[in-house]
Parts: C-alpha cells; structure tokens; sequence
C-alpha cells in the first residue's frame, strides 16, 4: 500500500482515510473513483466567464463586499506553492488618496476541473473579502456559501493527488 507521506494534499487527514485513498491508488480506482463522482469538466474558459462567475457568488452572498476589480485564470499560479487561487489587495496612490482593489486569481489548472472544484476555490477566495485569516468565520462562511465546502475540499485534494500520480482526467470542454 502507498505510504501516506506519499499522498501530500491529505497529509493532516486521519491515517486511516490516508490508507484507504493509498489502496484506492494501489489499485488504480482514484481517477474512476473522481470520474463517477464529478464526471466532467465545466465549460468556463475564459476570464469573462469566470467573472461572471464569481461575480454570482459575490452578488448573492457577498453584496457588502468590497468591489472586485480583477478576476482572472493565472497560469503562474503553482499548487506546488500551496496555492489554488488568490486573494489580493492592490494598495496604489492616485491623486494623492489611497485606493485598494480587490483581486481574484484562480490556478489555470482549475479551467479544466468539475465546476464544484471551481466553486469551492472560489467561494474560498471571496471569503477572503470578509475574513483575511483561515479561522472558525472563514470557514463557517464558506459553509454559508456552499454547504458541501469541507467534503469538496477534500474531494480536490484527491483530484489533486491523481494529477500527480497519473495526469488530468478531465479534457477540455467543447
């Protein structure tokens, strides 16, 4: 069975469910296991198309919230690093007053992922709009904005894991 360090985006999890996500791989289930669950990719490629996106999320959930003055696909954007998408605030001087924007960018890898893995990087990003640190309000209001968030995260965490081992499962869609 694969040892559990080997699976590094479930490393704080139980050892327990680490072994079963280890025989799953072993056995060569997890991509199959993924595909019945969330059986295609979501068709939003463009930068417009995730705006409009997001901008949903933010709109029904988030109205107080600051503006977002950029939301964007970002190629540079490594999970390696520990990041799946961003949260900025961009301080610039403009006739001697400060102004902040609000800027989302979402990982390229996530242009061809099940819309659930989307929405949940993106609900983790607005999020960040209220609350700046990873406490019990930040996820409580992930949760309010999408209830199913900690199974998600944890779903994207074995996406994430079999694009290691093997590749994307997901293709591009039409």
């Amino acid at each position: 069975m694969s040892m559990p360090t080997a699976l590094p985006y479930i490393a704080n999890y139980p050892l327990d469910l680490q072994q079963q996500v280890g025989k799953m791989i072993d056995e060569d289930m997890l991509a199959a296991f993924l595909l019945g669950k969330y059986p295609k990719a979501h068709s939003l490629s463009s930068d417009k198309e995730l705006r409009d996106f997001v901008m949903s999320f933010k709109n029904r959930y988030l109205k107080k919230a600051g503006p977002l003055s950029k939301i964007v696909y970002d190629n540079k954007i490594h999970v390696i690093n520990n990041a799946l998408g961003l949260h900025s605030t961009v301080s610039r001087v403009q006739g001697g007053k400060l102004k902040s924007k609000n800027e989302i960018r979402i990982s390229s890898l996530f242009r061809k992922a099940p819309l659930e893995f989307l929405s949940m990087i993106v609900v983790h990003e607005l999020a960040h709009l209220k609350e700046k640190d990873h406490n019990k309000a930040f996820y409580q209001l992930c949760q309010h904005m999408l209830p199913d968030y900690y199974q998600l995260e944890f779903d994207m965490r074995l996406y994430l894991t079999q694009i290691d081992i093997a590749g994307p499962i997901y293709r591009e869609t039409q």
